[in-house]
């Protein structure tokens, strides 16, 4: 655990900023997405959209990368996958679990009834 009062200060560029505004303005892509991917905090990136509204930062209008903005969507369509895949996972766990406690209650309830016909 880190020592009170003591925080990390990133400073970023204005080239950054604006680059991370630019990216979020892409057509289908969400500021949390964005944010996630440049490791900054969604809040600080609706900072700097305002900023750039408000002119404090310069971000010149140029059209978004293509091939960002599809590695910006293949990330989104991963990352849906993997969630997909985490909750399969567990579902998995849970059954196998059920599955061998089943199994387990089955096989004393064989051993019972096998002492019981062997005492009578």
């Amino acid at each position: 655990m880190g020592m009170p009062g003591l925080r990390k200060i990133n400073r970023y560029s204005e080239n950054f900023k604006a680059s991370a505004v630019r990216l979020s303005e892409i057509e289908g892509v969400l500021i949390q997405e964005v944010a996630a991917s440049l490791d900054i905090h969604p809040f600080m990136l609706s900072r700097w959209r305002k900023e750039v509204r408000e002119g404090k930062i310069v971000a010149k209008r140029v059209k978004a990368d293509v091939g960002v903005t599809a590695e910006l969507k293949q990330l989104r369509d991963l990352q849906r996958r993997y969630d997909q895949l985490k909750e399969e996972h567990v579902l998995l766990k849970k059954a196998i679990r059920f599955a061998s406690e089943r199994r387990q209650r089955s096989l004393r309830s064989l051993k019972q009834t096998g002492r019981n016909t062997k005492s009578r």
